[in-house]
C-alpha cells in the first residue's frame, strides 16, 4: 500500500437517485458529471491535480494539497448552484436533481488491485463519507425548498479555511452541527444557503413622508414627540356685528354696479366663495329706481 498523502477531499451525492428509473439515473448522470467538471474548471483545477471515483449516484475526488480550498469553497458556493438551477430548469419533474456536498480534508492512501477500480484508504475519508451520508444533512436538503444543494465542510477544513472569513467564505452562514457515527460524535458546519445569504445591516426602504397635518413618528428609543396642538377655532361673532372678510381676493364694489344684467345695490364687500351682505337684485332694478313701479311715493 502507497503512503498516505493529505488531500482536499470533495464528497457529491444526488438525492434520491435510486428512486428513478435506468433512463433518467443515466440522463443525471451525464448531467452530474458535466456539473463537478465545470465546477472545479471555475476553481481552476487542473486534471493533474485531480482523482475522482464514480459511486454510481455520487463522486469521490481527491485533489492535491496545492490546490486552494478557499478557490474551490467558492466555486461550490456559486458554480454549482447555478449549474443545477440552469438544468432543473429546463428538466422534467423526474429528472430534476439536488446534491449533498461535502468538502473535507485529511490522510487517504490508495491501494489499487489490479482488474479493479477504487482502492482508496484512510480514517478522514470514512468520516467524510460518514458526514455526507448524515441524517442531518439529509434534512438540511430536504428543507431547503427550491434550492438546489447543501454544503457541509468538516471540521479541519471550518477551522482551517472557512472561519478565517477568506473573501466568498462567510462564517456567519454556517452552523453547526454534530453528526453521532460509529466511533463517536462528528463535528461539522453546514452552509445555511441562499435564503440567509444577506449583507447584515442591509438597508431597508425609506419611510413615506407623513401627511400633512399628522403627528410625527418618534424614532425607536427616544422620546415620544407631543402631536401638533390645532389652533383653537375663533368665537363666533355677536348677532348683527360685521363680518370680518375672509382670506383671499377682496373684491370692493362702491355705488351700484351692474354685473351680466344685475344690479348690486350699496357698497358691497365680497370674496370668492365669501358672502355678501346688502341688496343684491339679480336680472332687474331696485324698485324704488323702477319708474313703472306704481308702490313707489
Amino acid at each position: 500500500m502507497r503512503e498516505p498523502v493529505n488531500r482536499t477531499i470533495l464528497l457529491l451525492d444526488i438525492e434520491r437517485f435510486s428512486r428513478r428509473d435506468d433512463v433518467v439515473q443515466a440522463v443525471l448522470r451525464r448531467t452530474f458529471n458535466k456539473i463537478v467538471d465545470q465546477t472545479l474548471q471555475a476553481a481552476g483545477v487542473e486534471a493533474t491535480q485531480q482523482y475522482c471515483e464514480d459511486r454510481g449516484d455520487g463522486l469521490i475526488v481527491l485533489l492535491s494539497g496545492d490546490v486552494a480550498k478557499t478557490v474551490l469553497l467558492r466555486s461550490l458556493l456559486t458554480t454549482t448552484p447555478e449549474l443545477l438551477h440552469e438544468h432543473n430548469l429546463l428538466a422534467s419533474d423526474s429528472a430534476q436533481m439536488r446534491l449533498r456536498i461535502v468538502l473535507a480534508a485529511g490522510e487517504v492512501a490508495h491501494d489499487p488491485h489490479a482488474g479493479t477500480t477504487g482502492g482508496l484508504v484512510g480514517h478522514d475519508l470514512n468520516q467524510a463519507c460518514r458526514l455526507l451520508d448524515a441524517d442531518v444533512l439529509r434534512s438540511a436538503l430536504a428543507e431547503r425548498g427550491d434550492e438546489h444543494c447543501v454544503l457541509a465542510v468538516s471540521a479541519p477544513v471550518y477551522e482551517g479555511v472557512v472561519r478565517h472569513g477568506h473573501r466568498g467564505v462567510r462564517p456567519e452562514l454556517f452552523r453547526r452541527a454534530d453528526v453521532t457515527v460509529k466511533d463517536g460524535v462528528l463535528p461539522a458546519w453546514i452552509h445555511q444557503g441562499a435564503a440567509a445569504d444577506r449583507a447584515p445591516g442591509a438597508a431597508t426602504a425609506p419611510a413615506a413622508a407623513p401627511a400633512a397635518g399628522s403627528a410625527p413618528v418618534p424614532a425607536a428609543g427616544s422620546a415620544p414627540v407631543p402631536a401638533a396642538v390645532a389652533a383653537p377655532a375663533p368665537a363666533p361673532a355677536p348677532a348683527g356685528a360685521p363680518q370680518a372678510p375672509a382670506a383671499g381676493a377682496v373684491f370692493h364694489f362702491h355705488g351700484a354696479p351692474v354685473i351680466h344684467g344685475s344690479l348690486v345695490g350699496g357698497d358691497q364687500h365680497g370674496v370668492s366663495g365669501g358672502q355678501v351682505t346688502g341688496d343684491v337684485v339679480l336680472g332687474g332694478t331696485r324698485a324704488e329706481d323702477d319708474p313703472t313701479d306704481g308702490s313707489r311715493s
